[in-house]
């Protein structure tokens, strides 16, 4: 089990990254997802609530260039289901939840982001709460070696998840040119503290230069009742 504090200090680019677990109380459902930029359109965005979801919204929309996969929902609720993404996949899997059909039916029809020479992965969590209890599910969808028709799909299912642990999973490995994929499976980390303590603990970890922004969310896992933080760079 890593420590989410060494892991992100150390990693100068991992991108955009979701975290899913257990409280160390054993209470609450604990939600995590950042977004990272290099590039000036990537950097000037910025998080904004709207209703028990969140948007992307460009900081300054004269900037403001290509919005196809930086404007998007990251975190959707359904009922009793929270669907956080890092790209329009989000309401992929929302439609198809509202079908009736379930999360890999919605992402078996996606692929990764086009956007060479990184072929960015798509990663998808759904926490599904249900009688007191909760379970979640990771996905991430690759390309296989940099080829742009060859998508590789992975998912993850958690049943029982253990107080004071959570899987993260992120887009890119580390920096370079090309950047390079997120390799094997959802991270175990450490979880502690309450959604403040949660929340500094994961913004001060990511590099100064390339954090955009980060939304926590913890919901109570008996009532459904909700928390959220929202840490913008730019504000």
């Amino acid at each position: 089990m890593i420590d989410i504090k060494e892991e992100l200090s150390g990693n100068t680019y991992p991108g955009r990254g979701i975290i899913i677990g257990k409280s160390d109380d054993g209470e609450k459902i604990v939600i995590g997802y950042f977004i990272m930029g290099r590039s000036e359109n990537s950097r000037n965005r910025i998080f904004v609530a709207e209703g028990a979801d969140l948007k992307t919204k460009a900081f300054d929309e004269s900037k403001l260039q290509d919005p196809s996969l930086i404007i998007y929902a990251p975190v959707r609720e359904i009922g009793e289901t929270t669907v956080v993404t890092n790209g329009d996949q989000t309401d992929t899997v929302r439609d198809f939840i509202l079908e009736g059909k379930s999360f890999e039916d919605a992402l078996r029809t996606r692929t990764f982001e086009p956007d060479p020479p990184n072929f960015t992965p798509r990663i998808s969590g759904i926490v599904n709460r249900h009688n007191g209890t909760f379970s979640y599910k990771m996905s991430i969808l690759k390309s296989d070696n940099n080829r742009e028709k060859a998508v590789l799909r992975f998912f993850y299912e958690y049943a029982e998840p253990i107080s004071g642990e959570g899987h993260f999973i992120h887009t890119y490995e580390h920096d370079g040119n090309p950047i390079p994929s997120f390799k094997g499976e959802p991270k175990r980390i450490k979880l502690s503290g309450d959604i403040d303590e949660f929340t500094k603990q994961v913004w001060e970890s990511l590099n100064p230069d390339n954090k955009v922004s980060f939304f926590a969310r913890y919901i109570d896992i008996k009532t459904g009742k909700t928390e959220s933080r929202i840490v913008n760079k730019n504000s």
